[in-house]
């Protein structure tokens, strides 16, 4: 879903900057003009590009920061059942033992 709303998001802004480009071509402007308003359009245009270069990396970078919680915390739950399995092995470990020295002590 992210890459298909990517994708219109692009094919929006290259439509719009190819219609503004046509836009400005065929306008009736003297060739001064035309360069002034197309040095215009050009810093226009970059500045809108670094500020979405700026907002993917900061959404880039939320994303990244996500994944790592995400990571963390597995990590951690997996240490609590590893903890928890180690725990009850050595309760059962315990009981068999007890079982096996009153068995033992029964017999004897």
């Amino acid at each position: 879903m992210y890459n298909q709303d990517s994708s219109n998001w692009s094919a929006f802004i290259a439509g719009a900057f190819i219609g503004a480009g046509i836009a400005l071509l065929l306008a009736p402007q003297s060739g001064p003009e035309l360069r002034s308003t197309l040095r215009d359009y050009a810093a226009r245009a970059k500045d809108e590009l670094d500020e979405a270069t700026e907002q993917g990396r900061a959404a880039w970078d939320r994303a990244v920061e996500r994944g790592q919680e995400y990571v963390e915390g597995g990590k951690q739950t997996l240490r609590k059942a590893g903890q928890a399995a180690r725990e009850f092995v050595d309760e059962t470990v315990q009981s068999a033992e007890k079982t096996v020295e009153e068995a033992s002590s029964r017999r004897g």
